[in-house]
Parts: C-alpha cells; sequence; structure tokens
C-alpha cells in the first residue's frame, strides 16, 4: 500500500524540501497523461520558443506564465518592478514581449522570500474561454485519521489560505479510506457539496477520483489544482496544478524524480542530498554540524540560549564518512553569514575519529578562517581529540557542550 506524507517546513528563508516538487507545466503533463483534463500549453525557455508556441495555439489570446517552484505567482512581482508574474495576452505580439521581460527575470512572491527565484521557463498555454465557476481543490493528509483527504473550495482562486482563516465553514472536506480505495458514490457527493449540479458533478466526480489515482500512483504528498474550473458548456477542468512527491518514493519514482530543476534550488540543498545529509538553512551566524536530529534540535537551542544565532539544522547522522563530513563543511561555509562552526558529536554509533578525520580534511580543502569548536564525547573519543590535536589546524576543542556552543556564540559574534 501506497502512503501520502505532509511535512511542515519550518519558517527560514531556505529550507530542505523534505518533498519533491516539479513545475506547473511538468505536473499538467502528468495530468494529462493520466486522465486529467488540462489546457495545451508548450514550455518554453527562450524567445523564440515562445514564438513558436504561439504559432500552434489556437486560441487569440495566450496565457505566459512563470515557472518557480513556488505559489502566488500572478500576484507577485519582479525585482525590476514588473508586477505578476502570470499574464494573460490578447495576441501573440503581448505574449512574446510579457515572456522576454520574464525570462532571466527573478519573481518574488508571498512563498519564495525577498531573493525571489529566478525565471528560466514561461509556460505559454491557450487562453480557456468560457470558465463560469473557479473552485480549489487539493488532495492532502489529514493527520488525525493518518488518511487522504480532498480538501475544497467553491471559492478559488488566489488567497486559499486566508480563506480556510476567515471563512472555514466554506472549506469542504473528503477523507479516503485507503483500504477500501475512493468511491465513486462519495465522489459525487463531494461534488455536490462543491456546487457542482446534474451530469456535471458526475464529470468531477471523475476529475477528482483521476486526482486520487495519480496521488496514490505517484507517491504524492500533495495534488493541488487552484483553479478547478468549471466551464460554461458543462466541462470540469485543472488550470493550474502543483505535484509534490514523497523522497523516500525517489527509488520507484526515478522518472518523475528525474524532471528536477537544480536552477532553481538552493546549490547548499543540492549538494546535501547527493551526500545524503539532513540539512536545512536558517538565517543564523554560528554554523552547526550535529549528528542526530534531536541534539542537533538541542545544539541550536543552546546557541540561542546564549544569545546567538544557528545558521542551520545539519545532521549527519549515525554512519557518516569523512567524505560526509568534508562535504558538509562545504555546505556551512557555503553561507556568507556563517561566522563559526560548532562541531558537536556524541559518539555512540558515530565514531569521533572520523568526524575528526573530516574535520582535519575539510579545513586542509576548504583553507577557511572561520573558528572552528568542536565537541567531541563517546566512542573512539582520546583517538578524535589526538587526531585534532595532532593536525597543526586551528580548531577550538571544548570539554562539553554548553562550553562549546558559548564559545562559538562569542566567536561569531567577535567577527561581525
Amino acid at each position: 500500500m501506497q502512503r501520502f506524507t505532509r511535512l511542515v517546513q519550518p519558517k527560514c528563508t531556505q529550507v530542505q524540501r523534505r518533498f519533491f516538487n516539479i513545475h506547473e507545466y511538468q505536473s499538467k503533463r502528468i495530468l494529462k497523461d493520466n486522465g486529467g483534463k488540462v489546457e495545451f500549453g508548450i514550455a518554453c525557455t527562450t524567445v523564440e520558443e515562445v514564438e513558436a508556441a504561439c504559432a500552434k495555439i489556437k486560441t487569440p489570446q495566450k496565457v505566459v506564465k512563470s515557472q518557480i517552484l513556488a505559489g502566488g505567482r500572478g500576484k507577485g512581482h519582479f525585482v525590476d518592478g514588473l508586477k505578476g508574474g502570470v499574464k494573460v495576452c490578447k495576441d501573440t505580439q503581448e505574449a512574446v514581449a510579457s515572456a522576454k521581460a520574464m525570462l532571466g527575470n527573478t519573481l518574488i512572491t508571498q512563498q519564495t522570500g525577498p531573493k525571489g527565484q529566478h525565471v528560466n521557463t514561461v509556460y505559454v498555454t491557450e487562453a480557456v474561454a468560457g470558465i463560469k465557476r473557479e473552485l480549489y481543490l487539493s488532495l492532502v493528509l489529514d493527520r488525525k485519521s493518518a488518511s487522504p483527504m480532498f480538501v475544497g473550495s467553491a471559492e478559488g482562486g488566489m488567497g486559499i489560505e486566508e480563506l480556510a482563516h476567515t471563512n472555514p465553514e466554506k472549506i469542504k472536506t473528503m477523507k479516503i479510506n485507503v483500504a477500501e480505495g475512493i468511491d465513486n458514490d462519495a465522489c459525487v457527493a463531494y461534488a455536490k457539496e462543491l456546487g457542482f449540479t446534474g451530469t456535471v458533478a458526475e464529470r468531477a466526480a471523475d476529475q477528482i477520483k483521476v486526482l486520487y489515482n495519480i496521488g496514490k500512483a505517484k507517491d504524492c504528498t500533495m495534488v493541488e489544482i487552484n483553479p478547478f474550473v468549471e466551464l460554461e458548456n458543462g466541462d470540469v477542468m485543472e488550470i493550474d496544478a502543483k505535484l509534490s512527491f514523497d523522497d523516500n518514493a525517489h527509488f520507484r519514482q526515478n522518472e518523475i524524480f528525474d524532471l528536477i530543476d537544480e536552477s532553481q534550488i538552493d546549490p547548499k540543498e543540492v549538494l546535501a542530498a547527493k551526500h545524503e545529509l539532513n540539512y536545512i538553512a536558517l538565517e543564523g551566524n554560528v554554523g552547526c554540524l550535529v549528528n542526530g536530529a534531536g541534539l542537533a534540535m538541542a545544539t541550536m537551542d543552546l546557541i540561542s540560549l546564549h544569545g546567538g544565532s544557528p545558521a542551520n539544522f545539519l545532521d549527519v547522522g549515525g554512519s557518516a564518512t569523512e567524505e560526509q563530513i568534508v562535504a558538509a563543511f562545504q555546505i556551512i561555509l557555503g553561507d556568507a553569514h556563517v561566522k563559526g562552526i560548532l562541531v558537536n558529536i556524541f559518539g555512540g554509533i558515530m565514531r569521533c575519529d572520523i568526524i575528526a578525520e573530516g574535520v582535519v580534511n575539510a579545513c586542509k580543502t576548504l583553507k577557511t578562517d572561520v573558528p572552528i569548536i568542536v565537541r567531541l564525547n563517546g566512542t573512539y573519543e582520546n583517538e578524535g581529540k589526538k587526531i585534532l590535536s595532532d593536525s597543526g589546524m586551528v580548531v577550538h576543542p571544548v570539554p562539553d557542550f554548553e562550553t562549546g556552543a558559548k564559545l562559538a556564540v562569542e566567536l561569531a559574534q567577535a567577527r561581525k
């Protein structure tokens, strides 16, 4: 039985993706290939490709959509002042001009943070005529029942988060029993709750089943359609789509994970994924290299308690290699805000001598002058400390956790 997961992202400028995201045009392709109804569109990376795409799109109006891995594109703005990452254009000339202004530009939305994301691709689509209603529909996981759940609202379009806060009664849900599968009658009833009637409710139910089957077959953590539209002619379509996938399913979803766009991801996250390191970038100036998620959280807490601010969460795990330790240092030092690094290791499964070898090699390879504070305790502790002392490298060994956190904060603040 396949499963759905949804992990909450911490509030920070850059975060590790606990689920794998793809672009709208890629999501639409998956929907279409599996029975979803989407508009015709072509992904373009150059102005010339946009011109060619417009020639193939039959509707006089064209829609040009910036492709970034963040929502809120329509309400976003570019760093040069251009408003809106989605443009409905009256003709080919206007579409080409819009695409030219977007490509190579940086789009800022509520979800990107102030740095925004670079637009390397635009999705040029036909303009869907005769839209009667725009709805919101998504498939997520209900934590309380541990069941897949559809979340929908007849008031779709942008601002669904605000609607859920101000008018929660307008949010309609339907849980799915994973053992029994999705039920047609339940889907029809749910479609009617969302305001569909007659044969249109049947069509909406068919699309709801398509979305569930895609979510299950593709190991999705989320299938989000905004807007899910009803047309004047009675058709039902997915005009925008965002699909996210469980990282743990990589081994059986290789075709999907091959769609990764590394240009949209923090290079430090790319390197962390390559070396199987659990990394999350934060906004402080004390880098952390720790083994074990619990100890990593405690390390960040103690840094904060002593008046500092952690620059990252980085858990090397219990079986890290010397190569991974060097990569971890490279990742931490890739953040220009880092003014000190605290290595906090409790050697249980993880051996302190391996950590020490990694620290020494990182210092030699990266030639950093950022102060490195090292606390080693546990398995092969004495051997690890000897490796550090014999290395000739400038590191600051400390006898315990709290001393290390306090010293790391002091040295980082001294470098301001």
